[in-house]
């Protein structure tokens, strides 16, 4: 009997406040250790906390978000907790989070897969601080703290085990990751700490009882969410076919080995000893609040993919590359503005193509795309009036992307790419091809169909590379069959 992995995700997302979860410190990224950590931060006696309410709105436009613009998941009134464990770089010896009341309760993402979408269940998503730094490098075997980062805003983002591949739990991670900032509440670096993964993993037979997890702490690339699911899953089938038990523990991923290590057996919530926070009140949110942060949402990833299927025709898993990014739905949406809603199924192909491609080759946003869409939506509309072949197209926009020229009218000109429609000069074309080729004439009669992919290759060499494909392929199939 197979096995089955299901996964949960806990998502950090570090909120785009100017300053802290409680206190006026900055968030700025970089700055010298503990420049940035102010009394309440570094928790000197007498001070209070005060809640921030930047942070607070930016859990609201999430919650909206999740929920399809409804505000029923929205606790009106939600309690910051105490969530107590010593560790070196918390200074306080807690860290204040929400825990039984959090400010947002369940929602829905809807991931793109290849073969279809699939909806993921969120348990809750609560605000909280985060702790400081630990430092162990350059410090002649000591360890250095650094608290710029104790305090900054979090809404941590809590997934039901609705996952059952590393494939998916990727999917649903990139899905969080481009909502936070199309809603303008998390810029999403990875690499600086702004957007955190930690993966529950188990395993168990099908129809049986979850299996005991294991977390992956602090995952900061989706490739490292990939591999160290697969491992970890791995890990754990070979555990128990061996016999073995699996224990419940925390657990960090190193990218050098590609393998998962313990590092702590892994605490209940009952072991943090919760309980709110006497320094802060009750977080109370008013409709009007609501109401004001509901006019300021622009359309939502999900709808985006709904209208541009229905509109233009497109499948679910193109309209969900189209809708990754706030920035390339603007790209193609001006693209689309300019050559019309007929043209949207090819601007698609080559935003998410050739484009996408390209960007990711270079590794660019599509902000700092060398071709703008002006530009790529005069490449397609000379693609859509025959001017130019798919071949042609890609020398062009390969072109552009290099700065040749700022039109693809200019680079057609210049390089003389103009494709061959002429009805009259391909059909003349053919027949030297036929006439030069009895043989594979003689195949393609004989039911060869290789033939005729050889003969369509001789006269697009006779045209050097500009007749027109799809012209071509209808001249020859008539005149073979006459």
């Amino acid at each position: 009997m197979e096995w089955e992995v299901v996964i949960g995700l806990e998502i950090h997302a570090q909120l785009s406040t100017a300053s802290k979860m409680f206190s006026g410190a900055s968030t700025e990224f970089g700055a010298v250790p503990n420049a940035q950590a102010c009394a309440v931060d570094i928790a000197l006696p007498g001070v209070l906390p005060v809640a921030n309410s930047g942070a607070v709105e930016r859990a609201l436009r999430f919650g909206l978000a999740v929920n399809g613009n409804n505000a029923d998941n929205i606790s009106r009134r939600s309690i910051f907790a105490r969530k107590n464990y010593f560790y070196p770089d918390l200074p306080k010896g807690y860290q204040i989070s929400q825990y039984e009341l959090p400010i947002i309760n369940g929602g829905t993402i809807s991931i793109v897969l290849k073969d279809g979408q699939k909806t993921i269940h969120l348990t809750r998503a609560h605000l909280e601080e985060d702790a400081g730094k630990s430092l162990h490098e350059d410090f002649h075997g000591m360890s250095g703290i650094d608290l710029n980062r104790a305090g900054t805003p979090l809404l941590e983002i809590v997934s039901e085990p609705d996952m059952r591949s590393a494939e998916e739990a990727v999917a649903y991670a990139k899905a969080v990751h481009s909502l936070v900032r199309w809603i303008d509440i998390c810029d999403g670096n990875m690499q600086e700490g702004s957007f955190r993964c930690d993966a529950n993993v188990s395993v168990r037979r099908p129809g049986e009882p979850l299996g005991t997890r294991r977390e992956i702490k602090n995952l900061n690339s989706f490739r490292f969410l990939q591999q160290a699911i697969d491992y970890e899953a791995k890990w754990q089938i070979e555990t128990l076919q061996d016999g073995g038990t699996i224990h419940q523990a925390t657990v960090l991923f190193d990218p050098d080995s590609g393998e998962t290590r313990a590092m702590r057996s892994k605490e209940d919530a009952h072991d943090y000893r919760y309980f709110p926070d006497p320094d802060l009140l009750p977080l109370v949110v008013t409709e009007e609040w609501i109401e004001r942060v509901k006019g300021g949402l622009l359309e939502l990833p999900q709808a985006k993919r709904e209208r541009y299927a229905r509109d233009y025709g497109l499948s679910v898993y193109d309209a969900g590359l189209l809708t990754q990014s706030r920035e390339t739905t603007v790209y193609f949406e001006d693209m689309v503005g300019q050559l019309g809603t007929e043209a949207a199924k090819v601007c698609a192909n080559w935003v998410s193509g050739d484009l996408a491609a390209a960007l990711n080759r270079d590794n660019l946003d599509i902000a700092q795309s060398p071709v703008p869409s002006a530009q790529l939506a005069g490449l397609v509309a000379r693609i859509r009036d025959n001017t130019l072949s798919g071949k042609m197209a890609r020398e062009v926009f390969d072109a552009m992307w290099r700065g040749e020229a700022a039109s693809a009218d200019e680079l057609i000109e210049k390089k003389g790419l103009k494709q061959i429609s002429d009805s009259g000069a391909l059909e003349a074309i053919v027949d030297q091809v036929i006439a030069a080729n009895p043989k594979s004439v003689e195949e393609y009669r004989a039911g060869k169909e290789k033939a005729f992919n050889a003969l369509v290759g001789q006269a697009m060499k006779a045209t050097r590379g500009k007749g027109n494909p799809a012209q071509i392929n209808e001249i020859l199939k008539k005149k073979l069959a006459g």
